[in-house]
């Protein structure tokens, strides 16, 4: 799925008031902490995550790893916090047009 800079903006306004749902510890990504993204964003679609570390290739691997297993797009990644969005079945948000 893509975003148009348009639709971009308006989830990041979405998601600015936002806490993040899913912290990921010391064991970084497992199975149970994808399972929790999983139905964080089916119940919410919008969704912050915070990653710890300073390790900066790290984290991008983590967020990619995400990214690749919920089917959910990268809108932003601010420090630690990556916000990711995907739609669900009941269309929760409505994302302007192109």
């Amino acid at each position: 799925m893509q975003l148009t800079n348009k639709q971009k903006q308006f989830l990041k306004s979405m998601a600015h008031s936002l806490r993040p749902v899913v912290l990921l510890g010391a064991n970084g990504l497992t199975e149970g902490v994808l399972a929790e993204i999983e139905i964080a964003l089916a119940h919410h679609e919008l969704i912050k995550v915070k990653l710890p570390g300073d390790d900066r290739e790290m984290r991008n691997a983590v967020i990619d790893a995400i990214v690749r297993e919920t089917n959910a797009v990268k809108v932003q990644l601010i420090g630690k916090t990556v916000i990711l969005y995907r739609p669900s079945d009941d269309k929760k948000i409505e994302l302007p047009k192109k």
